[in-house]
């Protein structure tokens, strides 16, 4: 079947890139619906207290999952594009790589609980060994970097497996636990499992492909140009969960267990939207990266196109879910998540400037505008961490959900400040607006 293709991209490279695009969207899709489903029962079956518990290991070590990838993922899949004959010294390095950090941040993911128990105004009520167990993610996650060869390879087909699988086994595995009324410590042992399964279908999949780990190499002198290269995406992705999930350690702090069990269902329903900006980015990042390399002007008109397409999902999406919020947790949750409906309401909107930092994000990564990207989410991260201080106090989640919204813009947008790259703001201010769509009704 002949697909429809986007102006600014060739129909053969559209088609291409589209079907590792769709079999992207088909893992995503897969995943959301498998971890929503499987969300909500577990939210239901622990209460708004206990999610909150389940939820707060994870939102603490997100920061130290990101400081132990390196900002590596974008990168080795941008040097597997420019010389895949050198993957297995690129694997093999990267994995070396993201397997110490993850050693090297456990202590520091202890040391961080102590001081904020010790800190805090309120008592999440988590007990040390929980953070314990999960904390091992750090480590386990560092397989993950296969997942970059794949997307080098534009094998969507095959990440989508490996996600779908994964995930299929970790619902599975809750399930049984909701079925038997299992207490929660076995919870906190799934969330270990999750990275677990990932891990393995991963190895599972690179194997079938024909390759090996067995191969790969560790290179000393690539370590360190790896390390030289990738640090200040390695920041970025640091501050990135900062301002992303900084609201939820907060609200752990100021208010209780059972405000951030409900502010972590706000979380997971409009952050699921998340994956499709994800995946269409991963997807298209090729073609974008071949056409700055041979028609600057396709590069700029491929650009625009994906900032159209980012604004214009991202709108939809937030207009339907302001609506339909408080018929979702009608529907959804129980009685006592039903303060959810009115923060998702808000915190929907934080995701039109999700969509377009993605896009943007390529970018600044395909101009090498890496040092830019961590100011962008430095500042954004600063702007969170002190509207949370000052809302939370006096607006409960809510206003945890209106810092996110302000951080997000704040951090996509500030590119607009920057000479050399305020013209990319005005392009994402037009997608927004939905200037070139609007042109094409006139004209029509």
């Amino acid at each position: 079947m002949k697909l429809p293709t986007l102006p600014g991209f060739d129909p053969q490279a559209f088609e291409k890139y589209f079907k590792n695009t769709g079999w992207l969207m088909m893992a995503r899709v897969g995943t959301l619906l498998i971890k929503m489903l499987t969300g909500i029962a577990v939210a239901n079956y622990l209460g708004s207290s206990g999610n909150g518990i389940l939820n707060y290991p994870m939102a603490l070590i997100t920061f130290f999952m990101a400081a132990s990838a390196l900002g590596l993922d974008s990168y080795i899949t941008r040097e597997l594009l420019q010389r895949p004959q050198s993957k297995n010294i690129l694997l093999g390095t990267a994995f070396a790589l993201r397997l110490s950090a993850g050693l090297i941040v456990l202590p520091l993911i202890y040391f961080t609980y102590f001081v904020i128990n010790n800190l805090a105004d309120a008592n999440p009520g988590v007990p040390f060994n929980f953070i314990a167990i999960v904390s091992f993610v750090c480590v386990i996650q560092s397989i993950n970097i296969i997942d970059s060869y794949f997307q080098s390879q534009v094998q969507g087909k095959k990440i989508m497996l490996v996600q779908v699988i994964a995930n299929i086994l970790s619902a599975l595995v809750k399930i049984i636990l909701i079925l038997v009324a299992a207490p929660i410590a076995y919870f906190i042992w799934a969330l270990l499992a999750d990275a677990i399964f990932l891990a393995i279908s991963y190895l599972c999949m690179y194997h079938k492909s024909k390759e090996s780990v067995f191969h790969w190499r560790f290179d000393k002198n690539l370590a360190k140009y790896l390390i030289q290269m990738s640090w200040p995406l390695a920041f970025s992705a640091i501050l990135v969960t900062l301002y992303m999930k900084i609201d939820q350690i907060m609200i752990s702090s100021y208010l209780d267990s059972s405000a951030l069990g409900i502010y972590s269902t706000v979380v997971s329903l409009s952050e699921s939207w998340y994956f499709i900006p994800v995946a269409t980015v991963s997807a298209l990042f090729p073609a974008i990266m071949n056409a700055r390399q041979h028609d600057e002007e396709r590069y700029r008109n491929r650009l625009q196109n994906l900032y159209d397409l980012m604004s214009f999902i991202s709108l939809g999406i937030a207009i339907v879910m302001t609506f339909a919020s408080p018929l979702v947790y009608k529907i959804l949750y129980k009685a006592d998540f039903a303060a959810g409906a009115e923060v998702l309401s808000i915190h929907i909107w934080a995701g039109i400037f999700v969509f377009l930092g993605s896009a943007s994000g390529q970018y600044l990564i395909a101009e090498g505008y890496t040092k830019l990207s961590l100011v962008r989410t430095g500042v954004g991260a600063l702007i969170n961490i002190i509207l949370n201080m000052w809302w939370i106090p006096i607006f409960g989640i809510k206003g945890a959900a209106w810092a996110s919204l302000i951080a997000y813009a704040v951090a996509t947008f500030y590119i607009i400040l920057i000479p050399k790259t305020r013209v990319q703001g005005i392009m994402m201010l037009k997608s927004i607006f939905q200037i070139n769509l609007i042109r094409k009704l006139i004209k029509f």
